[in-house]
Protein backbone atom coordinates (compact mmCIF):
# COMPACT_ATOMS: atom_id res chain seq x y z
CA UNK A 1 0.00 0.00 0.00
CA UNK A 2 2.75 2.75 1.01
CA UNK A 3 4.42 2.07 -2.35
CA UNK A 4 1.85 2.05 -4.29
CA UNK A 5 2.22 3.91 -7.79
CA UNK A 6 -1.01 6.22 -6.73
CA UNK A 7 0.54 6.63 -2.69
CA UNK A 8 4.03 7.74 -4.86
CA UNK A 9 2.38 10.15 -7.00
CA UNK A 10 0.78 11.58 -3.37
CA UNK A 11 3.86 12.05 -1.87
CA UNK A 12 5.60 13.54 -5.10
CA UNK A 13 3.07 16.26 -5.07
CA UNK A 14 3.24 17.20 -1.60
CA UNK A 15 6.76 17.21 -1.67
CA UNK A 16 6.46 19.67 -4.63
CA UNK A 17 4.38 21.84 -2.77
CA UNK A 18 7.33 22.09 0.09
CA UNK A 19 5.47 20.84 3.11
CA UNK A 20 6.79 19.53 5.57
CA UNK A 21 8.07 15.80 6.63
CA UNK A 22 5.66 15.58 9.31
CA UNK A 23 2.80 17.16 6.85
CA UNK A 24 3.93 14.51 4.48
CA UNK A 25 3.62 11.71 7.12
CA UNK A 26 0.56 12.69 8.49
CA UNK A 27 -1.54 13.20 5.19
CA UNK A 28 -0.27 10.51 3.66
CA UNK A 29 -1.08 8.13 6.92
CA UNK A 30 -4.99 9.77 6.80
CA UNK A 31 -4.92 9.23 3.09
CA UNK A 32 -3.98 5.60 3.46
CA UNK A 33 -6.86 4.87 5.97
CA UNK A 34 -9.59 6.68 3.38
CA UNK A 35 -8.91 4.42 1.16
CA UNK A 36 -8.52 1.04 3.30
CA UNK A 37 -11.60 2.47 5.14
CA UNK A 38 -13.41 2.49 1.78
CA UNK A 39 -12.22 -1.19 0.61
CA UNK A 40 -8.88 0.24 -1.20
CA UNK A 41 -11.01 1.60 -4.03
CA UNK A 42 -9.67 3.75 -5.65
CA UNK A 43 -9.95 7.72 -4.89
CA UNK A 44 -11.11 9.17 -8.52
CA UNK A 45 -13.89 6.43 -8.15
CA UNK A 46 -15.35 8.12 -4.91
CA UNK A 47 -16.15 11.01 -4.08
CA UNK A 48 -18.45 13.22 -0.77
CA UNK A 49 -20.58 9.95 0.25
CA UNK A 50 -17.21 8.17 1.00
CA UNK A 51 -15.57 11.02 2.69
CA UNK A 52 -18.58 11.76 4.40
CA UNK A 53 -18.59 8.45 5.89
CA UNK A 54 -15.06 8.22 6.40
CA UNK A 55 -15.16 11.26 8.54
CA UNK A 56 -18.24 10.70 10.09
CA UNK A 57 -17.03 6.70 11.43
CA UNK A 58 -13.98 8.52 13.24
CA UNK A 59 -16.25 10.74 15.07
CA UNK A 60 -18.72 7.31 16.00
CA UNK A 61 -16.97 4.18 15.78
CA UNK A 62 -13.67 5.60 16.56
CA UNK A 63 -14.19 8.06 18.73
CA UNK A 64 -11.41 10.46 17.44
CA UNK A 65 -10.56 13.82 19.34
CA UNK A 66 -12.25 16.47 17.37
CA UNK A 67 -8.55 17.82 16.19
CA UNK A 68 -7.79 14.28 14.92
CA UNK A 69 -10.92 14.38 12.90
CA UNK A 70 -9.88 17.87 11.74
CA UNK A 71 -6.28 16.20 9.89
CA UNK A 72 -8.27 13.93 8.72
CA UNK A 73 -10.69 15.95 6.65
CA UNK A 74 -7.47 17.91 5.91
CA UNK A 75 -6.14 15.71 3.78
CA UNK A 76 -8.58 13.71 2.10
CA UNK A 77 -9.62 17.46 1.26
CA UNK A 78 -5.95 18.14 0.03
CA UNK A 79 -5.86 14.99 -1.93
CA UNK A 80 -9.21 15.91 -3.97
CA UNK A 81 -8.50 19.52 -4.17
CA UNK A 82 -4.83 19.29 -5.39
CA UNK A 83 -3.74 15.68 -6.42
CA UNK A 84 -7.14 15.09 -8.69
CA UNK A 85 -8.03 18.29 -9.03
CA UNK A 86 -11.71 16.78 -7.98
CA UNK A 87 -14.25 19.47 -5.89
CA UNK A 88 -16.05 17.78 -3.12
CA UNK A 89 -18.28 20.37 -2.28
CA UNK A 90 -19.77 20.29 0.97
CA UNK A 91 -19.31 17.72 3.50
CA UNK A 92 -22.43 17.08 5.84
CA UNK A 93 -20.25 14.68 8.23
CA UNK A 94 -20.87 13.70 12.27
CA UNK A 95 -18.19 15.99 14.27
CA UNK A 96 -16.34 14.50 16.67
CA UNK A 97 -17.77 16.37 20.04
CA UNK A 98 -15.16 19.30 21.24
CA UNK A 99 -13.82 18.95 24.52
CA UNK A 100 -12.21 21.86 26.38
CA UNK A 101 -9.70 20.54 28.38
CA UNK A 102 -7.28 22.93 30.44
CA UNK A 103 -3.77 22.35 29.77
CA UNK A 104 -1.88 20.53 32.34
CA UNK A 105 0.64 23.21 33.82
CA UNK A 106 3.46 23.60 36.34
CA UNK A 107 4.58 25.60 38.94
CA UNK A 108 8.28 27.45 38.89
CA UNK A 109 9.45 24.94 41.60
CA UNK A 110 7.77 21.66 39.82
CA UNK A 111 9.77 23.35 36.84
CA UNK A 112 13.28 23.61 38.51
CA UNK A 113 12.83 20.49 39.91
CA UNK A 114 12.51 18.40 37.18
CA UNK A 115 15.60 20.45 35.17
CA UNK A 116 17.84 19.31 37.99
CA UNK A 117 16.69 15.51 37.26
CA UNK A 118 17.26 15.89 33.70
CA UNK A 119 20.69 14.76 32.25
CA UNK A 120 22.19 17.18 29.18
CA UNK A 121 21.34 17.94 26.70
CA UNK A 122 17.84 17.03 27.83
CA UNK A 123 18.21 19.73 30.45
CA UNK A 124 19.41 22.51 27.99
CA UNK A 125 16.14 21.03 25.63
CA UNK A 126 14.03 21.41 28.24
CA UNK A 127 14.79 24.64 29.55
CA UNK A 128 14.50 26.23 25.61
CA UNK A 129 11.24 25.03 26.11
CA UNK A 130 10.28 26.48 29.29
CA UNK A 131 12.10 29.41 28.38
CA UNK A 132 11.19 30.17 25.25
CA UNK A 133 7.57 28.74 24.69
CA UNK A 134 8.94 26.26 22.25
CA UNK A 135 7.47 22.91 20.92
CA UNK A 136 9.48 19.99 21.14
CA UNK A 137 10.00 19.83 16.78
CA UNK A 138 10.83 23.57 16.72
CA UNK A 139 13.74 23.48 19.48
CA UNK A 140 15.22 20.75 18.01
CA UNK A 141 15.15 21.95 14.10
CA UNK A 142 17.25 24.85 15.61
CA UNK A 143 20.34 25.50 13.57
CA UNK A 144 23.05 28.05 14.80
CA UNK A 145 21.89 31.12 12.22
CA UNK A 146 18.51 30.81 14.46
CA UNK A 147 20.46 32.43 17.42
CA UNK A 148 20.92 35.70 18.34
CA UNK A 149 22.78 36.21 21.72
CA UNK A 150 23.33 39.70 21.35
CA UNK A 151 19.46 40.29 21.44
CA UNK A 152 18.84 37.05 22.98
CA UNK A 153 16.46 36.21 20.63
CA UNK A 154 15.42 32.86 18.81
CA UNK A 155 13.89 32.45 15.11
CA UNK A 156 11.80 30.24 15.14
CA UNK A 157 11.57 28.96 10.92
CA UNK A 158 8.50 27.30 9.60
CA UNK A 159 6.44 26.76 12.50
CA UNK A 160 3.35 25.37 13.15
CA UNK A 161 0.73 26.70 9.90
CA UNK A 162 4.39 27.12 8.18
CA UNK A 163 5.18 30.37 10.00
CA UNK A 164 8.10 31.49 10.92
CA UNK A 165 8.39 33.88 14.24
CA UNK A 166 10.92 35.44 16.65
CA UNK A 167 10.94 34.63 20.67
CA UNK A 168 12.82 35.27 23.24
CA UNK A 169 16.02 33.75 24.76
CA UNK A 170 16.72 33.73 28.64
CA UNK A 171 19.87 34.59 30.08
CA UNK A 172 20.28 32.04 32.19
CA UNK A 173 20.29 29.50 29.34
CA UNK A 174 22.99 31.43 27.22
CA UNK A 175 26.60 29.77 28.60
CA UNK A 176 25.40 26.41 27.67
CA UNK A 177 23.51 27.31 24.49
CA UNK A 178 26.76 28.55 23.53
CA UNK A 179 28.62 25.23 24.35
CA UNK A 180 26.01 23.65 22.26
CA UNK A 181 27.05 25.34 19.46
CA UNK A 182 30.39 24.94 19.80
CA UNK A 183 30.12 21.11 20.04
CA UNK A 184 27.82 21.01 17.32
CA UNK A 185 30.13 22.65 14.86
CA UNK A 186 33.23 20.78 15.61
CA UNK A 187 30.71 17.84 14.98
CA UNK A 188 29.91 19.53 11.43
CA UNK A 189 33.75 19.99 11.34
CA UNK A 190 34.30 16.31 11.11
CA UNK A 191 31.82 15.30 9.10
CA UNK A 192 32.69 18.08 6.67
CA UNK A 193 36.01 16.36 6.31
CA UNK A 194 33.89 13.34 4.86
CA UNK A 195 32.05 15.63 2.43
CA UNK A 196 29.17 15.24 5.56
CA UNK A 197 27.19 18.08 6.71
CA UNK A 198 23.70 18.30 8.34
CA UNK A 199 20.56 17.78 6.57
CA UNK A 200 19.27 20.64 4.55
CA UNK A 201 15.90 21.86 3.88
CA UNK A 202 14.06 21.31 0.17
CA UNK A 203 16.32 20.72 -2.32
CA UNK A 204 18.71 23.42 -0.91
CA UNK A 205 21.67 20.76 -1.29
CA UNK A 206 21.23 20.95 -5.35
CA UNK A 207 20.99 24.91 -5.58
CA UNK A 208 23.77 24.86 -3.12
CA UNK A 209 26.18 22.45 -2.95
CA UNK A 210 28.55 23.77 -0.39
CA UNK A 211 26.17 25.20 1.62
CA UNK A 212 26.50 21.52 3.95
CA UNK A 213 29.41 23.25 5.09
CA UNK A 214 28.12 26.89 6.40
CA UNK A 215 28.11 26.99 10.38
CA UNK A 216 24.70 28.90 10.08
CA UNK A 217 23.20 25.26 8.42
CA UNK A 218 24.43 23.12 11.61
CA UNK A 219 21.73 21.77 14.02
CA UNK A 220 22.40 23.01 17.41
CA UNK A 221 21.47 19.57 18.93
CA UNK A 222 22.56 17.19 15.93
CA UNK A 223 22.08 13.15 16.42
CA UNK A 224 24.80 10.77 17.03
CA UNK A 225 24.56 9.19 13.77
CA UNK A 226 24.59 9.64 9.85
CA UNK A 227 20.94 8.95 7.56
CA UNK A 228 20.12 8.91 4.48
CA UNK A 229 17.87 12.42 3.70
CA UNK A 230 14.36 11.08 2.58
CA UNK A 231 14.32 13.62 -0.18
CA UNK A 232 17.95 13.88 -2.14
CA UNK A 233 18.95 10.45 -0.95
CA UNK A 234 22.43 12.02 0.08
CA UNK A 235 23.90 10.30 3.31
CA UNK A 236 23.88 13.74 6.06
CA UNK A 237 23.24 14.09 9.88
CA UNK A 238 19.91 14.92 11.01
CA UNK A 239 19.15 16.70 14.82
CA UNK A 240 17.83 14.78 17.89
CA UNK A 241 14.81 12.69 17.88
CA UNK A 242 11.82 13.61 20.40
CA UNK A 243 11.54 10.39 21.80
CA UNK A 244 14.96 11.05 23.47
CA UNK A 245 13.61 14.13 24.92
CA UNK A 246 10.30 12.24 26.31
CA UNK A 247 11.87 9.35 27.43
CA UNK A 248 14.75 11.34 29.45
CA UNK A 249 10.91 13.46 31.14
CA UNK A 250 9.59 10.24 31.71
CA UNK A 251 12.29 9.45 34.06
CA UNK A 252 13.14 13.23 35.53
CA UNK A 253 8.91 13.95 36.69
CA UNK A 254 8.79 11.12 39.17
CA UNK A 255 12.51 11.55 40.27
CA UNK A 256 11.72 15.20 41.15
CA UNK A 257 8.21 14.33 42.60
CA UNK A 258 5.92 15.24 40.35
CA UNK A 259 3.55 12.37 40.38
CA UNK A 260 0.20 13.41 40.28
CA UNK A 261 0.37 15.15 36.80
CA UNK A 262 0.94 13.98 33.07
CA UNK A 263 4.07 15.88 32.13
CA UNK A 264 5.36 15.69 28.80
CA UNK A 265 7.03 18.31 26.27
CA UNK A 266 4.60 20.32 25.81
CA UNK A 267 3.79 21.09 29.12
CA UNK A 268 6.32 23.40 29.42
CA UNK A 269 5.02 25.34 26.87
CA UNK A 270 1.75 25.62 28.49
CA UNK A 271 3.62 26.18 30.96
CA UNK A 272 5.81 29.18 29.71
CA UNK A 273 2.60 30.98 28.93
CA UNK A 274 0.84 30.59 32.17
CA UNK A 275 3.87 31.90 34.18
CA UNK A 276 4.12 35.07 31.69
CA UNK A 277 0.52 35.60 32.55
CA UNK A 278 0.95 34.89 35.96
CA UNK A 279 3.62 37.70 36.31
CA UNK A 280 1.20 40.26 34.49
CA UNK A 281 2.58 40.36 30.93
CA UNK A 282 0.33 41.57 28.21
CA UNK A 283 -1.82 38.63 26.63
CA UNK A 284 -1.17 40.00 22.91
CA UNK A 285 2.57 39.90 23.92
CA UNK A 286 2.09 35.79 25.14
CA UNK A 287 0.57 35.11 22.06
CA UNK A 288 3.02 36.85 19.49
CA UNK A 289 5.72 34.65 21.31
CA UNK A 290 3.36 31.43 21.24
CA UNK A 291 2.30 32.08 17.73
CA UNK A 292 -0.61 31.84 18.00
CA UNK A 293 -2.91 33.05 15.21
CA UNK A 294 -5.95 34.49 17.57
CA UNK A 295 -5.67 35.37 20.65
CA UNK A 296 -8.65 33.02 21.76
CA UNK A 297 -6.00 30.19 21.63
CA UNK A 298 -3.77 31.90 24.62
CA UNK A 299 -6.87 33.07 26.36
CA UNK A 300 -7.20 29.38 27.46
CA UNK A 301 -4.02 30.38 29.67
CA UNK A 302 -6.03 32.54 32.10
CA UNK A 303 -8.61 30.07 32.74
CA UNK A 304 -5.59 27.73 33.94
CA UNK A 305 -4.77 30.96 35.87
CA UNK A 306 -8.48 31.85 37.01
CA UNK A 307 -8.64 35.22 35.52
CA UNK A 308 -11.87 34.81 33.80
CA UNK A 309 -13.41 34.48 37.55
CA UNK A 310 -10.90 37.17 38.84
CA UNK A 311 -12.79 39.83 41.25
CA UNK A 312 -15.52 36.63 42.53
CA UNK A 313 -16.21 36.52 45.65
CA UNK A 314 -17.47 32.28 46.56
CA UNK A 315 -20.22 32.71 48.40
CA UNK A 316 -19.50 30.30 51.38
CA UNK A 317 -16.90 33.42 52.85
CA UNK A 318 -19.79 35.50 53.24
CA UNK A 319 -21.49 32.94 55.77
CA UNK A 320 -18.71 31.32 57.17
CA UNK A 321 -16.34 33.23 59.45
Amino acid sequence: MSSSPFMEQVRNDIRLRGYSMRTEKTYLFWIRQFILFNNKRHPSDMGVEEVKAFLTSLAVTRNVAVNTQKVALNAVVYLYHKVLNLELGDIDFSAASKQRHLPTTLSKAEVKAILENLPDPQRLIVSLLYGSGLRVSECLRLRVQDICFDRKALTIRDGKGKKDRQTLLGHSVVPKLKEAVNRALAIQERDNQSGIGPSLPGVLSKKYPSAYRAPGWMFVFPSESISEHPITGQFCRHHLHDSIVRKALRKAAPAAGVVNKRVNCHTFRHSFATHLLEDGYDIRSVQELLGHNDVKTTQIYTHVLGQHYAGTRSPLDSIVD
